[in-house]
């Protein structure tokens, strides 16, 4: 079943459904988030904190990116803040992944969400590039979290 949900998140990734709407578009409907993909939080050049020009558009903007959740801490099984990684797995086997790999979500209103290690989500909320500590190192992103949903592929 892992395999399969990778495949699926690496099937969105590389599909053109998760390449980001222009930002005139997203004005007009400005409710609507914005889907992104790992690749393109990947455009953070974490040594020196530079970044795609696309990225910098999306600073501050309600996206919608899927991942996977690594509870900050091991035993909790809902919570309010978490780490959103683009595989299973990353955090728990060292190295973990690098920053740009990597959004510290703080829910909107400290809500708790139930913090499923082995389902693939869809996280929506307002990304900024910041720089935050985790437990698990360095982290490159910060999402505040409007919503968690089960990855549908949609």
């Amino acid at each position: 079943m892992r395999p399969l949900v990778f495949a699926l998140l690496l099937a969105t990734a590389t599909s053109t459904a998760v390449t980001p709407a222009p930002l005139a578009a997203q004005s007009r409907t400005a409710a609507a988030p914005v889907a992104i993909d790992w690749r393109l939080l990947a455009g953070l050049d974490y040594e020196n904190g530079k970044m795609t020009d696309t990225l910098k558009k999306l600073d501050g903007k309600t996206v919608r990116v899927p991942g996977f959740v690594v509870p900050l801490d091991d035993a909790s099984e809902e919570g309010a803040e978490f780490l959103l990684v683009p595989y299973y797995g990353a955090c728990v086997h060292t190295p973990p992944p690098p920053p740009n790999q990597m959004a510290f979500v703080q829910m909107a209103g400290k809500r708790s969400v139930r913090l499923g290690l082995f389902d693939a989500v869809w996280m929506e909320g307002t990304l900024r590039v910041k720089n935050v500590d985790s437990p698990y190192g360095q982290v490159g992103f910060e999402i505040e979290g409007l919503s968690m949903k089960p990855y549908t592929g949609k």
